[in-house]
């Protein structure tokens, strides 16, 4: 693993870490703090397709992967009090939901990216960034919010996220956890579109060095 890749290497795993403990804290109503930074995986590992090829950008997701797994099962013996309650600093369901939903979303970004390297320069980053979010959302809240897998962890009582409520306040009745999706979904979708900024110059930046 080349030394270059380790400040993508430590961005990730940070990245997913400050997710796995802020989607368990709402903003509002129908956002949790996690929808601000997970984001942001999407552009590091962009940043290193773009930069350093497929194969490197793999890497990173990888490595970025396992130190990001390893700290979250930490935060699972972690335990915090608040309200009365003690409950642990990362939830098993909410580490593995993260962590299949990371692992095959950044995939994908890597993937589409590499389809769409040759063409504008924004439509890699935008299309793969888009398409990997979608299913990084589906995959995530599904498996930790879902009553349906609640078998995951059953000490771990996610019945707040059940609550059947207006999606997002005034659509059909749907669970809690169907319209924080679709909500940090949306976050997601603009962000990709505000992050071509960085992108673009990050990447002028880092090419510039290496050449």
């Amino acid at each position: 693993m080349k030394t270059t890749y380790l400040p993508g290497i430590i961005a990730m795993a940070a990245i997913v870490v400050a997710s796995n403990i802020l989607v368990q804290f709402l903003f509002g109503q129908w956002l949790t703090w996690g929808a601000f930074t997970y984001p942001l995986a999407f552009l590091v590992t962009d940043v290193m397709n773009r930069v350093y090829g497929g194969p490197a950008a793999r890497k990173v997701v990888f490595a970025g992967f396992i130190v990001g797994v390893i700290c979250s099962f930490i935060g699972t013996k972690i335990m915090l009090q608040g309200d009365g309650f003690t409950y642990p600093a990362v939830t098993l369901r909410i580490a593995f939901g993260s962590g299949l939903a990371f692992l095959t979303a950044q995939l994908i970004d890597v993937a589409i990216f590499d389809r769409l390297r040759e063409g504008a320069w924004w439509r890699a980053p935008l299309a793969s960034t888009l398409i990997g979010s979608s299913v990084d959302t589906a995959i995530f809240f599904t498996v930790a919010f879902s009553g349906a897998l609640s078998f995951i962890e059953p000490g771990n009582d996610v019945s707040w996220a059940g609550e059947i409520l207006p999606l997002l306040g005034t659509g059909p009745m749907v669970p809690l956890w169907v319209s924080l999706g679709i909500a940090d979904w949306c976050v997601k979708l603009s962000l990709a579109l505000l992050a071509l900024v960085p992108f673009r110059m990050i990447v002028g930046s880092l090419t510039a060095r290496t050449t």
